[in-house]
């Protein structure tokens, strides 16, 4: 029997994505790597070669730096939460009220700013 012909996912947007989330996050990647049993090589391999990590991996870095799967597997067009999304509520979750209160006028104030500029 022949090997079936499949097309290989280009995760290079992924790698990218994980990559920028724990940047922002002034993580290094041997602190990720550490706290992840992972070689900060193999990390590095994922993120700037879209080098496909294991199933397990894949979904560790998923949650640990909210990035849409959605959105890495179907695009910007993908229904449901972007990754900016998910790393806002991600950050939401550990703000108090009035730090919340603050968020919604700055957020309210920018789409009056964007209804004004229309």
């Amino acid at each position: 029997m022949s090997k079936r012909p499949v097309k290989k996912k280009d995760l290079r947007p992924y790698g990218a994505a994980i990559k920028k989330a724990r940047t922002e996050r002034k993580e290094s990647r041997n602190k990720a790597g550490d706290e992840m049993f992972l070689s900060p090589r193999y990390l590095a391999n994922i993120e700037n070669k879209g080098q496909h990590p294991s199933v397990q991996i894949f979904l560790e870095l998923m949650e640990r730096y909210h990035v849409s799967v959605d959105q890495i597997l179907f695009g910007e067009e993908a229904g449901g939460k972007t990754t900016a999304r998910r790393q806002l509520d991600a950050l939401a979750d550990d703000l108090n009220d009035t730090e919340i209160g603050i968020i919604i006028a700055t957020a309210q104030a920018l789409l009056n700013a964007r209804k004004k500029g229309e």
